[in-house]
C-alpha cells in the first residue's frame, strides 16, 4: 500500500495555524512511508469563499516550508465528478432526491426546537418512489440530494489515535450530498476526492469527529474500503475555548508579518498534543517528520500559549548567525537605519530580540532624536546633582577623541567618576542611560555609548536640568 495523505483546506480568508498544524503531522506520516502528500483545495461552500484566499494558503505553506507533492486538486473544478458519483448512490437505494423547499424546511425546525426537540430533517422524502422523484426532477422541479441513513443499528469508526468510536444510528441526519446549485456538500465531496485520490490516511481536527459516521456510511454506501481515520486534538485557547478567526490571530501570515520565524512556528506547532521523545523542547521541522507518531499523540486539548512562542521564537533569534538574521531582519528595518548602524547595533540586542518586529522599537533612539522625561532623569537624585553629574560626564568623555571612542575607554572614565565623586552607580548609570536613550531598558550603556558615537552621545549629555 501506498501511504498518501492530505490536507484540505477553505479558501476561506486566511492561512489558518491550525492548516499548518494538521499539514505537519500528515507531511510527516507520508515522508516516513515514502508516500505522497497531496493538497485539495475545498472551495464548494461559494458563501464563504473569498477571491484571492487560496494564494495566500500557498504562500504561508511556502514560507513554513510545508511541501506538497501533488496538486492543487480544486474542487469546484470537479463537479460532474461528484454529480456522477451520488447517481450512483441513487441507483443502489443509499440516497434519495428531496424536494422540500426552505419555507417547509424551516417550519419543520421551528416545530422541532418547540418541542424541544434537535433539529434535524423529518424524511419527508425519504420513501418517494425513484420513478416518480425522476419524473419530478425531469419536470424541472429544484431538489437535493440525500443520503438514506439506516434508522437503526450502530456506525463506528475505528480511529488511529481513539480507538472504536460508536454512533447510533438513529441520531444521525440524512445529510444533504448533493445541493440544489450541483455542488456537492463537504461530506460527499470530500469522501469522493479521498477515495478517488487513494487517501489512505485521514488525519484531520477532532471536530470533525462527529462527521466520521457520515463518511463511513458513504463510503459504504459506494462499496469503498475505509481509509484510516485519526482525529487530532484541537488547539484551544488559554481558557480552553477553540481557537477562531473570529475571536484570535490565528493567521500564519500575521504571524510572519509580528516577526515571528517559520522556524519558531513550526516548533511551536509540532509540540502541539506531541512531545518530542528526548522531551527537547527546541528542534527541527526535519526532525518533527522524522519522529512524529501517531502513538505519541495527547489527547489533551494543546494550549496556543504566546509566552511560549515568544520563549522559542527567542530562542532561534540567538542561535542564529548575525549575518543571517540581518537578512531575516530586511522587512523590519526602519528606512532611516543604515546598513552601518544595522550591524552595530544588532549584537548589542540580539539577546533581547523577542520577534524581529521589536528591532525598531529597542533601537529607535540610535537613530532618531528622543524626548527625555525629566522626572524620569531626577527620580533618585536632585535637579542640581544630576546636573552636575550630566556637565561632569560631558567635560570628562570630551577627552576621548574619534580614534579612541570605545566602550572600554568610556566605561573606565565613567566608572572612576562614580567613585571619584561618590555617586551611587545605580542612580548615576541608568540617569545616564535616560540621557542618551530617551528609555529605562536599553543595551549595555556603554556598548551603547560607543555605537552612538562620540557626536551624538556628547550632544545629549548637554541636556539642560
Amino acid at each position: 500500500m501506498t501511504v498518501r495523505t492530505r490536507i484540505a483546506p477553505s479558501p476561506t480568508g486566511i492561512a489558518h495555524l491550525g492548516t499548518a498544524y494538521i499539514a505537519m503531522r500528515n507531511l510527516a506520516i507520508s515522508k516516513q512511508n515514502h508516500g505522497q502528500f497531496i493538497v485539495r483545495i475545498e472551495d464548494t461552500d461559494r458563501e464563504r469563499y473569498v477571491e484571492g484566499a487560496v494564494d495566500i494558503i500557498f504562500e504561508a505553506m511556502k514560507w513554513l516550508g510545508l511541501t506538497y507533492d501533488e496538486g492543487p486538486y480544486t474542487q469546484s473544478e470537479r463537479l460532474p465528478i461528484y454529480q456522477e458519483q451520488v447517481k450512483k448512490l441513487i441507483e443502489n437505494g443509499h440516497a434519495y432526491y428531496c424536494f422540500c423547499t426552505k419555507e417547509r424546511l424551516d417550519q419543520v425546525r421551528s416545530d422541532q426546537q418547540a418541542q424541544k426537540q434537535l433539529p434535524h430533517y423529518d424524511k419527508f422524502c425519504r420513501n418517494i418512489p425513484l420513478a416518480d422523484a425522476k419524473q419530478r426532477v425531469a419536470a424541472g422541479e429544484k431538489y437535493v440530494i440525500r443520503l438514506k441513513v439506516p434508522e437503526s443499528g450502530v456506525t463506528i469508526c475505528q480511529d488511529a489515535i481513539r480507538g472504536p468510536v460508536e454512533f447510533q444510528n438513529s441520531g444521525i441526519d440524512d445529510q444533504v450530498l448533493l445541493k440544489s446549485d450541483g455542488y456537492p456538500t463537504y461530506h460527499l465531496g470530500v469522501v469522493v476526492d479521498d477515495h478517488l485520490m487513494a487517501i489512505t490516511h485521514i488525519i484531520r481536527g477532532e471536530e470533525w469527529l462527529s462527521s466520521s459516521p457520515k463518511h463511513v456510511l458513504i463510503y459504504q454506501a459506494f462499496g469503498w474500503e475505509l481509509p484510516i481515520f485519526a482525529h487530532l486534538p484541537v488547539i484551544r485557547n488559554q481558557d480552553h475555548s477553540k481557537m477562531s478567526k473570529r475571536k484570535n490571530d490565528v493567521s500564519i501570515l500575521s504571524h510572519r508579518d509580528k516577526g515571528y520565524l517559520p522556524e519558531a512556528i513550526n516548533n511551536f506547532l509540532a509540540l502541539m498534543g506531541w512531545s518530542h521523545p528526548d522531551k527537547k523542547d527546541i528542534f527541527s521541522l526535519d526532525e518533527f517528520l522524522k519522529l512524529f507518531t501517531l502513538e505519541r499523540v495527547s489527547l489533551t486539548a494543546p494550549v496556543y500559549d504566546i509566552e511560549k512562542l515568544n520563549w522559542l521564537n527567542g530562542q532561534y533569534i540567538r542561535a542564529m548567525a548575525d549575518e543571517e538574521l540581518t537578512k531575516r531582519l530586511q522587512p523590519f528595518l526602519p528606512a532611516d537605519c543604515s546598513a552601518e548602524q544595522v550591524a552595530q547595533i544588532l549584537p548589542l540586542i540580539k539577546e533581547r530580540l523577542v520577534t524581529l518586529h521589536d528591532f525598531e522599537s529597542l533601537t529607535d533612539f540610535f537613530y532618531r532624536d528622543i524626548s527625555v522625561d525629566q522626572t524620569m532623569l531626577t527620580k533618585k537624585s536632585t535637579s542640581a546633582e544630576v546636573a552636575t553629574q550630566l556637565s561632569t560626564t560631558h567635560q570628562v568623555l570630551s577627552t576621548i577623541d574619534d580614534k579612541t571612542w570605545s566602550h572600554e575607554n568610556i566605561e573606565q572614565k565613567i566608572r572612576s567618576l562614580a567613585e571619584q565623586n561618590g555617586w551611587k552607580p545605580g542612580q548615576y548609570f541608568m540617569m545616564l542611560r535616560i540621557a542618551v536613550t530617551g528609555k529605562t531598558a536599553t543595551p549595555p550603556l556603554f556598548e551603547t555609548m560607543q555605537v552612538l558615537g562620540r557626536e551624538k552621545t556628547l550632544l545629549r549629555l548637554s541636556l539642560k536640568v
